[in-house]
């Protein structure tokens, strides 16, 4: 696993985790210029969370509240997690309906890019879509598949993660619109991805998905859009397994 230098914070005996005035600060600034850029670019679906979760500008919000409306909506909730996990940890967690959110925000020279998920992706980036119920379920499917997943099938896992949450486009009646919460916490990420002729945008075809590689640290060459957040209800384990072992078998497409 790669090390990081940010230190998660952790919670206090009443569950709230102790913030300083400056990581408000950084949360506040990160929350206003990101609601100004998607408005127009995100899926009704993740806006309709964002509402429902009320994310305040002024503070970072504790897991409790975002637990609250969770609970409600699909019956996931967070869990505190150091800057960096790995895979069996993730996997159990997204399997017992509990989105893993890392408790430290990046510092003011990171603001743009920052290569580990902070609470401000988390969050902001995926925590409105686990209040569809479409999305939760897929979610809770993938930590169901990876978890007695061998290491060669989590890597074509990590690749189907990475172009639905993370990276995820959806076509709709106004044109495509972003759903993947690693596009909706970067400006940049956002613009590249909604109005650059570079990358190739595909209708998703999970073989595909499977055999494309991809790096974490560029800009996405490529993109796969969904017709419906609702298709996402269509994944099964058994189904995701099956098209692995078909995906191993034909091997990897060659990287744009």
């Amino acid at each position: 696993m790669k090390t990081t230098d940010y230190v998660a914070k952790t919670l206090s005996s009443n569950g709230h985790i102790e913030w300083q005035a400056e990581e408000h600060d950084v949360w506040g600034e990160l929350l206003t210029r990101q609601n100004g850029i998607i408005e127009q670019i995100a899926c009704t679906e993740y806006l309709d969370g964002l509402a429902k979760l009320a994310l305040p500008q002024d503070r970072i919000p504790q897991l409790s509240d975002i637990d609250a409306v969770l609970l409600k909506e699909t019956g996931w909730r967070t869990a505190p997690v150091p800057a960096l996990i790995n895979f069996d940890k993730f996997f159990a967690l997204l399997a017992s309906k509990a989105f893993p959110v890392a408790t430290f925000i990046r510092r003011r020279e990171q603001m743009d890019y920052l290569q580990e998920p902070d609470i401000f992706h988390e969050i902001y980036g995926h925590c409105p879509l686990l209040t569809h119920p479409a999305f939760a379920h897929f979610t809770h499917t993938y930590g169901q598949a990876g978890l007695n997943a061998t290491p060669e099938e989590r890597v074509y896992l990590a690749r189907l993660y990475w172009f639905t949450v993370e990276f995820g486009l959806l076509q709709t009646s106004q044109g495509l619109k972003i759903y993947g919460g690693g596009i909706l916490s970067s400006p940049s990420e956002c613009d590249y991805a909604m109005h650059s002729d570079a990358p190739k945008r595909s209708r998703f075809d999970l073989n595909q998905v499977l055999r494309t590689p991809y790096q974490i640290d560029v800009l996405q060459p490529q993109y796969f859009y969904l017709n419906s957040l609702d298709d996402l209800f269509d994944f099964t384990r058994e189904q995701v397994m099956e098209m692995m072992y078909i995906a191993k078998r034909e091997g990897l497409l060659s990287p744009l």
